[in-house]
């Protein structure tokens, strides 16, 4: 199986997106980062699948999801920063589009 190789996370309330590439491999599974800043899309042992920024706070999590999943799962993120918190709905980006 080929790894997912890019995504967009859709902000419920508004429909704004953010696009993630893939770039490496954290703990031995696909790294992707937003294309417009640091922000990570990475898995970890200790909190599964999650968004982190560059002092590798935690910033959003899937919501109803395994954490052991081989790729970040297409479902509802929840995302959290200081006193703000959304959902994102996780869409794998179409190779033929």
């Amino acid at each position: 199986m080929t790894a997912l190789a890019s995504f967009t996370f859709v902000r419920h309330v508004d429909g704004l997106r953010y696009h993630f590439e893939r770039d490496g491999e954290h703990h031995g599974r696909p790294a992707y980062r937003r294309t417009d800043g640091y922000v990570w899309c990475v898995w970890s042992p200790a909190d599964g699948w999650h968004c982190e920024i560059a002092d590798g706070l935690v910033t959003a999590h899937p919501v109803n999801s395994h954490a052991d999943e081989p790729e970040p799962p297409a479902t509802v993120w929840r995302s959290f920063k200081n006193d703000r918190s959304y959902l994102y709905d996780l869409r794998p980006l179409d190779p033929e589009a």
